[in-house]
């Protein structure tokens, strides 16, 4: 039996020996790396979507609930809040009017605020940070808001409204961290989205940032508001964004007067253009 054995063992030594000669090499500059692992503490860095700018842009409601008319996505909106909804007129979404009678904020070029900087236009964003804050640079408007992480607490003191409101966070672990920001713009300042979701200052928002190595950071974004939505949800679910070069130069993306003035006169009341 042991001679049998020791038979069989040699025959398949024998094949692997011979496997491994004819097996494809791929050659070393084709081998491609495991990512490094995330350092410690840290999400800086200049970051881009992982799928491409495009897919930063939300034209048609937050990522993880566009506003496309299925039941699925359909948000828990109280009385109030679904009246205020049906007072935007938005240019994206199930309820889009023609443009010439938008209602929405930006098209004014006033500041979107928070949140709706992290679901409009999210293209290319710098992360900086030391030991007490980190500062988040948004390509749109060239506007950036601050995570305190030096142990505060927002929640407790609320001086004024804000565009972006107060922000404050902590390490979870050593690749997470989770912020909450209150004190946003009242209702009729700011919109959730290009689809004209709407947003109160009584919300509170919870951002998970998550660094799952080195080139690699996932955004998730719950929001909190009793008196838009009957409970929480979340409009970001692990967004991934890829690191770029530090060099990388972020082009400037803002919303102009003189632009939006001369769209109007095109496509506002007189141009011709119809109403959906």
């Amino acid at each position: 039996m042991r001679m049998w054995l020791r038979f069989v063992l040699a025959v398949v030594l024998l094949a692997l020996a011979a496997f491994a000669q004819t097996a494809p090499r791929v050659p070393a500059k084709e081998r491609k790396a495991a990512p490094a692992r995330a350092p410690r503490h840290d999400i800086s860095g200049t970051w881009e979507p992982a799928d491409g700018p495009v897919a930063g842009i939300q034209a048609g409601g937050v990522k993880a609930m566009p506003n496309d008319g299925k039941p699925e996505h359909e948000l828990p909106y109280t009385p109030y809040g679904l009246a205020t909804y049906k007072s935007h007129k938005a240019l994206e979404g199930k309820d889009a009017v023609a443009p010439a009678f938008y209602n929405d904020p930006r098209d004014f070029c006033e500041p979107i605020g928070f949140p709706r900087a992290d679901h409009y236009n999210l293209r290319q964003t710098q992360i900086m940070q030391n030991e007490f804050k980190v500062a988040v640079l948004y390509q749109y408007a060239q506007t950036w808001r601050i995570i305190w992480t030096d142990g505060r607490d927002v929640l407790k003191e609320i001086p004024e409204d804000r565009f972006y409101g107060y922000s404050a966070g902590k390490w979870v672990d050593d690749t997470t961290l989770v912020s909450q920001t209150v004190g946003m713009m009242p209702e009729n300042r700011v919109w959730l989205d290009s689809t004209g979701r709407p947003l109160s200052d009584q919300l509170r928002v919870e951002e998970t940032w998550h660094r799952v190595n080195h080139d690699r950071l996932e955004l998730s974004v719950k929001l909190d508001d009793p008196k838009m939505y009957t409970r929480a949800w979340v409009s970001m679910d692990k967004f991934p964004m890829k690191l770029q070069d530090p060099h990388t130069d972020v082009g400037e993306m803002y919303c102009s007067p003189s632009e939006m003035q001369e769209y109007n006169k095109r496509m506002g009341p007189g141009s011709g253009v119809k109403r959906r």
